[in-house]
C-alpha cells in the first residue's frame, strides 16, 4: 500500500497516490517515490503534453510502453537516455544521442539541446533518478548538475520534476539538495 507525505498538508489525488497538479509553471520539485514506481507514474496528465525525460534507467521503449498505459501521445515527449549501453529506438518519441551517467558534460550537452522543444508555460521535465547519478559522481558535482538544470528550467518557465529514491543519500546531502527546489514531495510504500 502507498501513502504520501506532501510538505503542503495537502490530499493526494493522482495516479499513485501523489498529485502534481497544483504545481506552478516553472517550480521545481524533487519528489521521492519507492523504487517500485515508475517516476512517469506521478506526473499530472498535463506534463504529458510537452515532456522532456532525462532518463537514468529506463530506455525509449520502455518510457514509451509507459506513455501509452498512461494513455497519453507519445510524440508529445521527448527523452534524453543517460545509459550506460548503446541506445536503438525506432518509434514516435523524439529521442536525444544518449550519454553515459559519468559523464555530466554530455548530459548536460544532450538536455541544453532537447529542452529547445520545451515551451514556456507547458513544458515539463522529468528526471527519473537522481539516485543513479549519485552513483556514478560525488554530491558536489551532482549538486552542480541539479543546480544548473533546475536554473534553466526556471529561466525558460517549464516545470521540473526530480526524483530521488528513499535512502540514496545522508541527511546532509539531502538537505543540501532539497535548498535548489521550490517544494518537495514524498510517496512513501507502507504496510
Amino acid at each position: 500500500m502507498l501513502s504520501d507525505a506532501m510538505s503542503d498538508g495537502g490530499t493526494a489525488s493522482g495516479p499513485a497516490g501523489l498529485s502534481l497538479d497544483d504545481l506552478d509553471v516553472g517550480e521545481q520539485v524533487l519528489v521521492t517515490v519507492p523504487h517500485s514506481k515508475q517516476t512517469l507514474d506521478v506526473l499530472p496528465q498535463r506534463a504529458f503534453q510537452n515532456l522532456l525525460v532525462v532518463s537514468t534507467g529506463s530506455g525509449p521503449a520502455k518510457i514509451e510502453r509507459s506513455v501509452e498505459r498512461r494513455g497519453e501521445d507519445p510524440r508529445r515527449v521527448g527523452v534524453v537516455p543517460v545509459l550506460g549501453s548503446s541506445v536503438s529506438y525506432d518509434g514516435p518519441l523524439w529521442v536525444a544521442d544518449r550519454t553515459s551517467p559519468s559523464d555530466f558534460t554530455g548530459l548536460s550537452i544532450r538536455f541544453s539541446e532537447a529542452a529547445k522543444h520545451l515551451k514556456a508555460d507547458t513544458g515539463w521535465v522529468c528526471l527519473d533518478s537522481l539516485s543513479t547519478l549519485y552513483m556514478y559522481s560525488d554530491a558536489s558535482s551532482v549538486y552542480r548538475l541539479v543546480q544548473s538544470l533546475t536554473a534553466t528550467l526556471r529561466d525558460h518557465e517549464v516545470t521540473g520534476v526530480f526524483r530521488i529514491a528513499p535512502g540514496t543519500v545522508d541527511g546532509q546531502t539531502r538537505e543540501q539538495l532539497r535548498g535548489l527546489f521550490d517544494d518537495t514531495r514524498t510517496l512513501m510504500e507502507t504496510g
